[in-house]
């Protein structure tokens, strides 16, 4: 499992640059989101990948950590799915605004000749 995990974070971490590096803004933008998405996966399993652990340690037992799956990275990305949300709409609004005032979506402001 952990060999695919690796693998999805590196397709997406690899098409995200391939678009950041692209002449056109929303090639740039949607290569931000899967970078960001690449960067949460990595997040999400500094948390161990564990399933069919219990997220929390119970009160009355003696805390063996190897037991438990770590809530902060789950904590962590939530919010950085929501913040990357916000941003990417941010980003899409600038993109709309950029291209009715210059009449092209071209990252310099206009088509190479």
């Amino acid at each position: 499992m952990e060999i695919i995990y690796a693998m999805a974070i590196g397709v997406l971490t690899s098409s995200g640059v391939w678009l950041l590096l692209r002449p056109r803004t929303f090639q740039v933008i949607m290569g931000l989101s899967l970078l960001s998405y690449a960067v949460n996966l990595f997040i999400f399993g500094m948390g161990r990948l564990t399933i069919g652990r219990a997220p929390i340690v119970d009160v009355g037992e003696a805390a063996e950590p190897s037991l438990y799956a770590d809530p902060l990275p789950q904590a962590l990305v939530l919010t950085a799915i929501v913040i990357g949300f916000a941003t990417t709409a941010l980003f899409l609004v600038v993109l709309l605004a950029s291209r009715g005032l210059t009449g092209t979506d071209h990252v310099d402001g206009q088509e190479p000749d």
